[in-house]
């Protein structure tokens, strides 16, 4: 029987408390930095597996000659090389499913204090302004709204099940069209954008759809247009973004993720139609404790097993995986 307290782990000091914490009880658990300068030699001669969130570049797998397996935390797992990961013969997965409600609870969550200034009227109750004169009639609503959903996989159909909910009409774009939904597809992005007013991004990043929200894309939306992205911030071209917010190309948006996270450009800031969150969509106790459980699953499975739970999909399409035995 496998014993997973003998087999070395490399952990980000990073990685999410709870999750780190259960690591550390059950592997032998090396932690670093994130950099492979971080890693003594011996680890790096040692280590089986990886349990990590951001950056995995070929650098980092190569300076491990016996890893098998990198078990990411987050459904996005754009900082990983897959290919490279592929082309060595190891397991990557993520951690799918676990997170759908809770972020698709917060793009609706983001769209309604979009809309309707919510946090904006919060402030003017709490710096004591009520008591002078009512918060000003918001300009925009959700009612009449129709909502284009940019990549709706597992939690863009969460977040259109309950828009749909509110009595909207649905539309979305993605590489190919559901068999299995009766919103409307559209086959570009440009036309999605065209054909609606309020645009919820919730596609993976990567080069596939770097800046893929530029300002033609925004034009289209025109000038009633909300942009609501918990999706990743690398998808807006966020100059693009910021000039059309600024002329008024688009009404307003609600952004959740930014594109050198946690740094956010300061026109934005300053931008009173636009509501910033920082990259929360997850970031409930519960839901990352279910995320960490996967991280730590897979990485039992595959250990156990030879197999894993969640494998990314390029890993599956590969159709083998080297696994490495004692």
């Amino acid at each position: 029987m496998v014993q997973l307290k003998e087999i070395p782990v490399l952990v980000h000091r990073r990685t999410n408390p709870d999750t780190l914490a259960r690591l550390v009880e059950l592997f032998d658990a090396r932690l670093f930095d994130g950099t492979v300068e971080s890693i003594p030699q011996a680890d790096r001669a040692a280590v089986r597996g990886m349990a990590i969130m951001g950056k995995v570049d070929a650098a980092l797998m190569d300076a491990l000659p016996q890893l098998e397996i990198i078990s990411h935390f987050g459904v996005g797992y754009d900082g990983v090389d897959v290919a490279h990961a592929v082309s060595r013969g190891l397991m990557v997965t993520n951690t799918p499913d676990v997170l759908n409600d809770e972020v698709a609870d917060t793009a609706v969550g983001l769209l309604l204090n979009t809309v309707r200034e919510f946090p904006t009227a919060e402030r003017h109750l709490r710096e004591g302004r009520w008591t002078s004169g009512a918060y000003p009639l918001t300009p925009m609503t959700l009612r009449g709204r129709s909502i284009g959903i940019m990549g709706l996989g597992r939690i863009g159909l969460a977040v259109a099940k309950r828009l749909e909910a509110f009595g909207l009409p649905i539309a979305y774009h993605n590489r190919k069209p559901r068999t299995d939904v009766a919103y409307r597809y559209l086959p570009t992005l440009k036309d999605l954008a065209e054909a609606v007013d309020t645009l919820v991004i919730v596609a993976p990043g990567g080069a596939e759809t770097d800046r893929a929200v530029n300002a033609d894309i925004l034009q289209a939306l025109g000038p009633n247009g909300v942009l609501i992205n918990v999706g990743r911030g690398t998808i807006v071209d966020e100059e693009a973004l910021v000039e059309a917010l600024e002329s008024g190309t688009i009404r307003a948006a609600g952004l959740d993720v930014f594109a050198r996270e946690p740094h956010v450009p300061e026109r934005l800031l300053a931008l009173p139609n636009a509501v910033l969150l920082p990259h929360v969509a997850s970031a409930s106790r519960a839901t990352r404790q279910a995320m960490g459980q996967l991280v730590i699953d897979n990485l039992a499975e595959w250990f156990a097993k030879g197999e894993a739970i969640t494998p990314v999909p390029e890993v599956s399409a590969a159709g083998h995986v080297d696994r490495k035995r004692d």
